[in-house]
């Protein structure tokens, strides 16, 4: 097992449990891309009980035994993908979700699988890593669900746009990103029809229009080659944010604020993705 010094690579999350082959599939083609370490980190729980005295070290250890074998699988996957990048892998003792936050200090991103929890498993579950990841990560955090996904031509991604200094540095990064891959980028606005209100619907749109047009205005003369389109929606902003970006390559979209384990204040838009959208979607924090 390779303990690594702190580092600016891409650390993804391995559950023992299975699952690991999609978000490490991400995780390997991102670091090959950037010409980085890739990171695989896999947390064994301490012994749950504390309170009487039982000899459970055989059973940690086996346990820890099987973290370690399924690691090692994962690392002889990634470096067949991507025989030339260079890897690292780290075991730890502890929850997932606290070993992953900590990871998060010194990484470009993280990356990890989604088990589809219910809402209640993921604020009250032992296995909740999604949630206070996304909730607590000091980097950008990829979520990347069951499936390979649909995306089609031209290869684009999509950024949703509020106005917020979040969703500026999601902004920010989605024009990284496309510029990367050499891909498309659209810039989404949602805007949502209150239930009481004597705005007046084309004033309002128009109004969010010009919130899109100038927070990617900037970012667009710093990336020429990036080709942006802008499209203003109405409805509810999880289900057009997910329909829009259906087919993209990955959905961005940022974080307001770093909140508690449970992810109250991680956001309904961005908690409603996790559930609803089909690409991977890449959670930023903002600043």
């Amino acid at each position: 097992m390779t303990d690594i010094a702190e580092g600016r690579d891409i650390a993804v999350g391995i559950d023992p449990a299975g699952g690991w082959l999609l978000p490490l599939a991400w995780a390997a083609d991102e670091a090959h891309r950037r010409n980085v370490r890739l990171r695989l980190v896999l947390a064994v729980p301490s012994p749950h009980d504390t309170e009487h005295v039982v000899d459970d070290t055989a059973q940690h250890n086996a346990v820890r035994q099987a973290g370690s074998d399924a690691l090692e699988e994962a690392a002889v996957w990634a470096r067949e993908r991507h025989p030339g990048t260079e890897l690292a892998t780290v075991l730890r003792d502890g929850h997932p979700a606290p070993v992953l936050c900590g990871t998060s200090r010194h990484a470009r991103m993280v990356v990890l699988g989604s088990r589809h929890l219910t809402r209640p498993e993921e604020i009250f579950s032992g296995c909740s890593v999604v949630l206070p990841v996304t909730a607590q990560a000091h980097c950008p955090v990829v979520v990347v669900g069951g499936s390979e996904g649909l995306a089609k031509a031209p290869p684009h991604l999509v950024v949703g746009v509020d106005g917020s200094e979040a969703s500026k540095t999601a902004v920010a990064m989605a024009f990284q990103e496309a510029g990367l891959r050499g891909c498309e980028l659209h810039a989404i606005s949602v805007w949502q029809p209150p239930v009481f209100s004597f705005q007046n619907e084309t004033a309002a749109v128009g109004a969010q229009r010009r919130m899109l047009t100038e927070t990617a205005a900037g970012r667009a003369q710093e990336y020429p080659d990036v080709k942006l389109t802008h499209e203003v929606l109405t409805g509810h902003p999880v289900e057009c944010l997910a329909e829009a970006a259906e087919h993209a390559l990955a959905l961005l979209v940022g974080r307001r604020g770093r909140g508690g384990y449970t992810g109250i204040r991680l956001g309904s838009v961005v908690h409603g993705l996790l559930h609803r959208a089909h690409c991977p979607v890449i959670t930023v924090p903002s600043g």
